[in-house]
């Protein structure tokens, strides 16, 4: 810092004594150091103050009169509002002459630091985000979070190194201590390592801030395993206060996964190494949204510590086998929304359905085809989804939901991107496949559109559409004028029809909040926070209870109902005994009312996916080339 302030004189000096010639030089010479110095940022693991850590950035020179200095109001593959301003306190900017300088907050995460000239660092505190979920306050999806603590670090860094507006798109290096021989592992590119006095520094580079935002640490009491699947590194780090989960344990589970969706994939280049992050949760003032957050090498997954191995082995296979598919798609295959992502006011792509919809079309897919699932779960699975999705807004586009997806009533509505969104592609699949003889199918097209774009090369949002009709076949244009840019509800028996399936109508048994582990009697405004059910799921008990669609709830058994606290309510009910007493306050139509009963043994008509007896040899044929296998 002192060497930049040094050559900024000694270069002045120069131009006033030097030739025409040579001051161009040095003119040069001093856009280089505007353009090519690094932002650097620093962050001390072995420093806890107050449950916080200190960041320190040395952002280089400036030109402007003034600058903006923020933290992300939304990261990218969240869809929400996340406001990491809020968590920093404390923030200072220092001068050259170490002088503190004036500083002015203007939301919840600008700062504007006038005399930008002058300006030698800034540092701040940061508070992490999972030991106040619960408590009421607005925080982000735990995977997006942040955690500090002795025993581990989550370190999803757009949640601690900020951008200067301006300086978004050139080199950032981000040094983190921690004490020798803490455990850790890393996404981000290591460029050197330093030991002294028991601690141990490491520094890291990006090429933009998009890099800092794409590439978590986790440092810790970890449990990690190492291996190769598919030609891939994969770095697999787990963290459990109980020490009941290790990563030994979901060793192969991990592997066959992965080595599954390397030979679905096939050629395709992807990724070197790939780091998965699981970070179990006690639930007490700790994470509490489960599921994971995809990066272009990495995801970080939260779930709770108390589930057993086989739970916990389904969720790996599920969470994780979508997040790595989002190596496709938006990571390789994106619009200009994706690629110049604005962290402070971003805009949305219309497309969804294909950056969520098609990972999970391919998360449960793919499975299937590797034959790491049966058929049976398979159906089981899409008979799911379809009806989740028919209870959603079933008449929204998905394009106008996708550019407005952060407001209402769209918001409300985002969890159809992992029901409708994955059905619109698997019958977008079957209608490749019918029309191509096999030749072509979505993992097909993705292949190609990677390779045309790639993570460098973002694709026109409102021309993709219009680009894949012209790569395939007009059916699959018609497709997304009715299902995707329109609003007509898909017709899946037309579709289940061409590989020779069908649906049947029976009475199976469910729990009192989701026919399975997967398809929920239930839902949840993200606006309000407020769960309600779900119009036309009710299962008997509920019907006996007189629930009705739309009640909202407001405590189960005396425990008030919240975003907060419906992991420790509904995740119990899953063993709950017909004898077991269940009490319900509902709103309806603004009034209170309680319904109170035994929990009996629940049912709820299902359909189920069945294979036509009679099913032509043209139909098994189209089946068997969809699902794998003969």
């Amino acid at each position: 810092m002192k060497r930049l302030l040094i050559l900024g004189v000694f270069a002045a000096g120069l131009i006033s004594a030097c030739s025409p010639k040579t001051g161009k030089m040095i003119e040069q010479n001093q856009e280089a150091v505007f353009e090519q110095k690094a932002v650097e940022a620093s962050i001390n693991l072995t420093d806890i103050n107050e449950d916080r850590l200190l960041v320190q950035m040395d952002p280089g020179m400036f030109r402007e009169d003034t600058v903006l200095f923020r933290l992300p109001r939304v990261v990218q593959g969240t869809y929400s509002i996340s406001n990491f301003g809020t968590f920093a306190e404390g923030f200072k900017a220092y001068s050259y002459d170490g002088l503190e300088m004036e500083v002015t907050k203007t939301d919840s995460n600008t700062w504007v630091i006038p005399d930008a000239p002058a300006l030698d660092r800034i540092e701040y505190y940061v508070n992490d985000t999972f030991d106040i979920e619960g408590s009421g306050k607005a925080t982000p999806f735990s995977p997006a979070g942040t955690n500090i603590s002795d025993d581990v670090f989550v370190l999803n860094l757009h949640g601690f190194v900020g951008y200067f507006e301006g300086k978004e798109d050139i080199p950032y290096e981000v040094a983190v201590t921690s004490p020798d021989g803490m455990a850790y592992s890393s996404a981000m590119r290591e460029v050197s390592a330093d030991t002294a006095d028991g601690e141990v520094t490491i520094v890291y580079a990006g090429d933009r801030y998009f890099d800092v935002t794409d590439n978590p640490l986790m440092y810790g009491d970890l449990t990690q395993e190492r291996f190769e699947a598919g030609g891939i590194e994969i770095v697999f780090s787990v963290y459990s206060p109980s020490g009941n989960h290790t990563a030994s344990q979901y060793r192969d589970v991990v592997y066959e996964m992965m080595q599954a969706q390397s030979e679905y994939i096939g050629d395709l280049e992807t990724t070197d190494r790939y780091d998965i992050f699981l970070y179990l949760s006690t639930q007490q003032q700790d994470a509490t949204g489960f599921g994971a957050l995809e990066h272009q090498t990495s995801t970080v997954m939260t779930y709770p510590d108390a589930v057993n191995e086989s739970m916990l082995n389904e969720g790996l296979v599920d969470v994780v086998a979508h997040e790595f598919f989002h190596i496709l798609t938006p990571l390789s295959v994106h619009s200009e929304d994706v690629h110049y992502f604005d962290y402070n006011d971003p805009t949305f792509s219309r497309h969804l359905w294909m950056y969520e919809g098609l990972t999970e079309y391919f998360a449960s897919h793919f499975q299937v085809y590797e034959g790491l699932q049966d058929r049976d779960a398979f159906y089981e699975k899409i008979v799911g989804k379809i009806q989740t999705a028919s209870a959603l807004n079933d008449t929204m586009s998905f394009t106008e939901m996708s550019e407005n997806v952060i407001d209402e009533p769209y918001a409300s509505n985002y969890y159809n991107v992992y029901m409708k969104g994955a059905l619109i592609n698997m019958c977008l699949d079957i209608i490749l496949r019918e029309q191509s003889d096999n030749e072509m199918s979505m993992i097909r097209l993705i292949r190609q559109l990677s390779q045309k774009y790639g993570k460098d090369n973002p694709f026109e949002d409102d021309a993709i559409l219009d680009e894949i009709t012209a790569m395939t076949y007009p059916e699959v244009g018609e497709f997304f004028e009715t299902h995707v840019v329109g609003n007509t509800p898909i017709d899946y028996l037309v579709y289940f029809d061409k590989v020779g399936l069908e649906l049947e109508e029976a009475e199976v048994p469910v729990t009192i909040f989701f026919r399975d582990q997967q398809t929920p009697f239930i839902n949840v405004n993200q606006q309000t926070g407020q769960f309600y059910f779900m119009e036309g799921t009710m299962n008997s008990t509920l019907r006996e209870l007189g629930v009705q669609g739309g009640d909202v709830i407001k405590s189960v058994n005396g425990t008030a109902l919240t975003m907060q606290s419906a992991q420790s309510i509904i995740a119990p009910s899953f063993q709950w005994s017909p004898d077991t007493d269940l009490t319900m306050v509902l709103i309806r139509d603004g009034d209170e009312i309680e319904v109170s009963g035994k929990v009996g043994t629940p049912t709820a008509m299902s359909p189920s996916l069945v294979e036509m007896e009679n099913a032509t040899e043209q139909q098994i044929e189209l089946r068997n080339a969809w699902l794998g296998g003969n």
